[in-house]
């Protein structure tokens, strides 16, 4: 387990995987590491800012993401290379990239950033309390509607819903979101390239629900 470190200047923000309408999304390429067989990130909750009446999802001066790294070969030393492309906003929002190394040797010595930030990722749907998940889909002129239904406790503030699906060449919108008692409904537009209704792949959307600085990930939107 490593780390991606990144640290801010005071009032400065960079983004979630999903970065909503005005965001950029991360990328990372390993491609260069060696003894590297796979890469998993581990994405802590993340924050919702309002700016200009725009919504986008990230973190706030200090980010600490967990990588989890598996070898080729457990038995020879890792070397991680990765090219990132992020964005980072404060009264305007501009592109970076960056290139990092490490070397990584084992056993390694536990890290309390790393941990803390291992604790602050999404509670699965089990975890939350979600005991029931459904998705209506309609066509529209460009593409789709999808509107989710889910049981889950009330947290008393207000909620965020997050939609990804398997392709991310689909343009996905702000989400609608309103509270019936102890059903979530939430409504979003999905755009694929050609601007088309096309076959959503229901195993493959992931909703986050945000609320404060607590996440709960929903994988998966059977139909009703």
């Amino acid at each position: 387990m490593a780390a991606v470190e990144l640290q801010l200047a005071p009032g400065w923000k960079t983004y979630w995987r999903s970065p909503g309408d005005a965001g950029i999304p991360p990328t990372f390429d390993w491609s260069a590491s060696q003894n590297v067989k796979s890469v998993r990130i581990h994405w802590p909750a993340p924050r919702v800012f309002e700016l200009n009446g725009m919504q986008t999802i990230g973190y706030h001066e200090h980010l600490v993401l967990p990588v989890e790294i598996t070898p080729q070969d457990p038995a020879r030393p890792v070397r991680l290379s990765v090219s990132v492309e992020l964005g980072v906003c404060d009264d305007i929002c501009m592109p970076a990239s960056l290139s990092l190394t490490s070397d990584l040797s084992a056993p390694g010595a536990p890290d309390a950033e790393i941990q803390a930030a291992l604790s602050r990722r999404a509670a699965t749907a089990g975890e939350a309390g979600v005991t029931d998940v459904s998705c209506s889909v309609d066509p529209i002129e460009d593409g789709l509607r999808l509107t989710a239904k889910l049981r889950l406790p009330d947290p008393g503030r207000p909620e965020v819903v997050a939609f990804e699906t398997a392709d991310r060449e689909v343009w996905v919108s702000e989400a609608v979101t309103e509270r019936r008692g102890g059903e979530l409904i939430s409504m979003t537009e999905l755009v694929p390239p050609n601007g088309a209704p096309f076959a959503l792949d229901r195993s493959g959307i992931t909703m986050t629900i945000l609320a404060a600085n607590e996440a709960v990930e929903v994988r998966g939107c059977p139909a009703p």
